[in-house]
Formats: C-alpha cells, structure tokens, sequence
C-alpha cells in the first residue's frame, strides 16, 4: 500500500497559502505549514502547523526529511526543491513553474551565478514581483499536480 498524498508547505515567504488550502480541500490532501514562527492556519483537519526552531535550514530540514514519493513540496527554495525532487517528491514554485530532474540542474547554476555577482558587488534585481497571472498559474498547476499523484 503506498502512503496517501501530502503537501508541505516551505511557508515563511509563500504568497500562495490559501490558494493551497482551497485545491487541498477540494482533492481532501492533507497540509502540513512549515515555518520558523508562528502562522495563523485554518482550523480544518486537513490543514497542520509545523514550527521548526529558528536554526538555519530548519524548516528546510523538517521537510527534506519528510520529503517522498507521495508529497508535493511548495517551495521557491532551488536547494530545498533539489533535496526534495533527489528524495522523489514533486516540487512545485509559488508562480506554478515545477521544478523537475532536469531543471533543477540549471536553476542551482544560475542561483550560483547570481550570488557570486552580488557578493562582487554588482546590483542585480531580484524576482519579477508575484503577480495574479502566478498566483492563477500556481492554482491550476496544483490541482493538475495533485490529479496525476492520485491516479
């Protein structure tokens, strides 16, 4: 028997909370929020809170170790989406863009890239601001997501 689906939430800076809590209840998958602090959650079954220590990597922790074949990963996190696509989960980010095998590859290098250009200095913006096309992309993504899981 395989576990039932799941879905954890890297939630300090996801902008998609309720959109996760409507699909979630729609397809009756349950939610686990993942944070370093306390986040105001429905009071709904499917939907559980879990406040990680404010250790660096904690919360990132809690849900790589947890992380399978049976749960989806919201994250905008490129290294956590990476330990959590190697331990064969489904990686989904905020704007509704998965992260994939092999995606992943070119998604850290550009992250690297970047980091090594702001460390020199350079002034580099950071994402396109989140806008209601991401949040609409975001929706559906999980919902078809979640359909494929299922079957």
């Amino acid at each position: 028997m395989t576990a039932p689906l799941q879905i954890l939430v890297d939630a300090d800076a996801c902008p998609v909370k309720d959109e996760i809590y409507k699909v979630a209840w729609r397809r009756a998958v349950p939610v686990t929020i993942v944070a370093n602090s306390f986040i105001r959650i429905p009071d709904h079954p499917l939907i559980a809170r879990e406040i990680v220590s404010d250790g660096f990597d904690a919360a990132d922790d809690w849900i790589a170790e947890r992380a399978g074949s049976n749960t989806v990963v919201i994250t905008a996190d490129i290294l956590l989406a990476d330990r959590c696509l190697k331990a064969g989960a489904s990686v989904l980010a905020p704007n509704g863009k998965p992260f994939t095998t092999s995606s992943i590859g070119a998604a850290i290098a550009t992250r690297a890239i970047m980091a090594d250009l702001r460390a020199g200095g350079d002034q580099i913006g950071g994402p396109p601001p989140f806008r209601k096309e991401d949040r609409s992309r975001f929706l559906s993504a999980l919902d078809e997501l979640l359909v494929r899981l299922a079957r």
